[in-house]
Formats: C-alpha cells, structure tokens, sequence
C-alpha cells in the first residue's frame, strides 16, 4: 500500500510541473508570436525586404485590406525597395495572442496616423495574422486586414 501511495505522490508531482512548465512554455510561446508580429509590422513600415524574407514562410499569404488574396512574392514585390513610401506614425494595440502548440495567432488593431493638407486623419485596420513554428522557429504564415470603419459624424 505505500509503495502504491508512493507511485501515486510521484505521478501527481509530475503532472503538477508538466502542468506548470506547459504555462511557462505558453507565456514564452506567446511571447514569441507577439514580437514576431512587432517585427513584421515593423518590417511591413519600413520597406524592409531582407526582415520581411526572414521573418515569412515560404507559403505565407495575405488578404489585403482591399480583400486581395496575395501569396508571399507579390507581397515581397509590394515592399521593393523602389516602392518604398514614407509611412504614417502607427500604433498598435487591443492585442490578443493566442498559441496552440506549433500555431500563433495575434489579432491587433492599427492605427495609422496621416496628416494632408493641414488636416490630420486616422484609419484603423484590424489585423489577424498566423504564425507557425517548425524547428524550433517561428515564422509569419498568414495576415488578414479589414479596414475599420470610422465613426459617423455627430447629426445636429
């Protein structure tokens, strides 16, 4: 009998830190997607090609926010560097990231901030975008952008 309350001591001890060492994986997994999508939305501002080849899979795909369905060449062909743009001061919050196992998914909402003629303007995107890991590596698969629309004006 305590030979068998022994076996049972250990077992639950052991799944106690797979338990909690499967959390600790997870934060750090989340943690993982969440820069990587720092990266990539920072590589998609900057024109940054060899960042954007790096941090995409070989598969990867996009909707765009007009709802083009764009595979990984066209849109490394959009952020050529002689396609390169000044880009608008963006901020990115309400994110939400959630990993199972070897997929991470981030959903994020940006706001870009444009100034013409004086007048200053916001446009709002929400974005979801997929990563995978295989071995050992996290790289973006998919991102989807659906413009937000903004709020009527005040009826007097």
């Amino acid at each position: 009998m305590k030979l068998l309350a022994a076996h049972v001591r250990v077992a639950v001890v052991a799944v106690s830190l797979s338990i909690a060492g499967g959390s600790a994986f997870a934060r750090d997994d989340a943690a993982a997607v969440t820069d990587l999508t720092g990266k990539f939305l920072e590589a998609q501002r900057s024109f940054d090609l060899p960042a954007l080849r790096a941090l995409t899979a070989e598969n990867y795909v996009e909707i765009s926010p007009v709802g083009e369905l764009d595979d990984r060449a066209k849109m490394l062909g959009f952020y050529a560097p002689e396609k390169k743009t000044q880009a608008p001061p963006l901020t990115i919050d309400n994110e939400l990231t959630r990993v199972y196992g070897d997929v991470g998914i981030q959903t994020v909402k940006l706001t870009y901030t444009m100034t013409a003629s004086g007048e200053t303007r916001k446009m709002s995107l929400r974005a979801t975008l997929v990563a995978h890991r295989s071995a050992g590596e996290w790289k973006m698969v998919s991102a989807q952008y659906t413009g937000i629309r903004p709020p009527p004006p005040p009826r007097n």
